[in-house]
């Protein structure tokens, strides 16, 4: 059963209970990410979740480690575009000591420069560990090519210069700013009571303080470009993308549907058509990315550079048979209960659920139950999945961006869509 309160110092508590299971997973949500950010400290949201686990005025980086491996804990964190997450799962005997961390942790970190300047190592290591993989970056600069100049167009990690420029300063001015009560949700699923994880929340968390720092976020505006990079690695990574829907949209089921139908999965036309019946890519599939007020749509294909303009060209084919042929019903029944049955395989474990509260939460400030979501997936008809296609698709609308060792005759593929 999902709950909700908000405590008196404004910070949110949603729960939802799991008597079956014996864990409980606890996640802190804080409502920044690398969009809060500016050129001058990009990566700085995940620069302080690494230097969240440095150690506090009360433990040290080993004794926190400790004191959740000697309970069989597992501890983590990460950072998008949007939020980041501090989380523990624990036996649902331990909640009150994943509190007890994560609150310690969350209030009382040192920023030591000292510690600073050693994770400044650690996050540019992690920065070239990063360029050298090809079927990753491809990805953040194809953000970047259609998202220019706006910050959902940079990547999380930041930049070697932007990192060189970190100190002590800089990151508690960031940390002052966004991570107050209200801007924060935490999150618990597994076997507890609502009531107990207000009480244990509100007495480690109830004497936090501030106010978030406004901003004015803009809607970004997709740009239609080519963007080609030549790298001396083995094969050509190619994406092509177009707008999506946000995640308050409710188109965004129908986005869903095509998404699955177009590359989701090893049943889809992308991957029956370039992997299965030509052999051209071991990787091919496509994937939405939806914000709180924007989104993409992209499509994902990894290839030797001989067979490259072969990809571009049946991906060009798959897409205008799409947009000119549609859907058949079968189709669409057969994608429908695909996406149902992905949805509730992938909330079995306390985990997940923890997750999909924090996000509805800071997101839409709403929970969606998992009837309307499957209400909402029936509702999709053949004709709003033309439509949407119908817009996807422009020639106007689309992006190409590749990686790789690039032969002049691509370009000839791409002017084609």
């Amino acid at each position: 059963m999902y709950r909700k309160s908000t405590l008196p110092n404004n910070i949110r508590v949603v729960s939802e209970a799991i008597p079956y299971v014996k864990s409980v997973t606890l996640g802190i949500w804080i409502g920044t990410g690398s969009r809060s950010e500016q050129q001058h400290n990009h990566g700085i949201s995940h620069f302080i979740e690494h230097m969240i686990f440095k150690g506090t005025e009360n433990r040290s980086a080993k004794d926190i480690a400790e004191m959740v491996d000697e309970v069989g804990g597992q501890i983590n964190a990460f950072t998008d575009k949007e939020h980041t997450c501090y989380y523990i799962k624990v036996l649902d005997t331990h909640l009150e000591l994943a509190l007890d961390v994560l609150s310690d942790m969350l209030l009382s970190s040192k920023f030591e420069q000292e510690d600073i300047n050693r994770e400044r190592e650690v996050v540019l290591e992690e920065v070239h560990m990063y360029e050298d993989t090809p079927d990753e970056l491809v990805h953040d600069l194809h953000h970047n090519n259609i998202w220019a100049g706006h910050a959902l167009g940079r990547n999380i990690i930041g930049t070697v210069p932007s990192i060189e420029n970190f100190n002590k300063p800089l990151l508690l001015e960031y940390y002052q700013n966004f991570y107050t009560p209200d801007n924060i949700v935490i999150a618990a699923a597994g076997n507890l009571t609502h009531e107990r994880l207000v009480e244990l929340t509100n007495y480690y968390f109830g004497k936090m303080a501030g106010n978030k720092k406004q901003g004015n976020p803009t809607v970004p505006e997709l740009k239609p470009n080519q963007t080609i990079q030549s790298k001396a690695i083995e094969q050509v990574h190619l994406c092509l993308g177009t707008s999506s829907v946000s995640q308050l949209s409710p188109d965004i089921y129908t986005f869903h549907i095509i998404n699955n139908i177009l590359g989701g999965g090893i049943s889809s036309r992308l991957f029956q058509t370039i992997r299965e019946e030509k052999g051209l890519a071991y990787s091919i599939y496509s994937y939405q990315t939806n914000y709180s007020d924007a989104g993409l749509f992209t499509i994902y294909a990894g290839t030797r550079p001989s067979n490259a303009c072969q990809v571009v060209e049946l991906v060009r084919q798959t897409i205008f048979e799409l947009k000119n042929k549609g859907i058949t019903a079968r189709e669409l029944t057969k994608t429908k209960e695909q996406l149902k049955g992905n949805l509730l395989l992938a909330l079995e474990s306390s985990s997940s659920r923890m997750s999909r509260l924090g996000k509805m939460e800071l997101t839409l400030g709403k929970y969606i139950t998992l009837d309307e979501v499957v209400t909402n997936i029936d509702k999709v008809s053949l004709e709003k999945v033309h439509s949407i296609t119908q817009q996807m698709f422009n020639p106007n609308t689309l992006c190409f961006t590749a990686l790789g060792p690039i032969s002049e005759e691509i370009y000839d593929e791409v002017k084609r869509f």
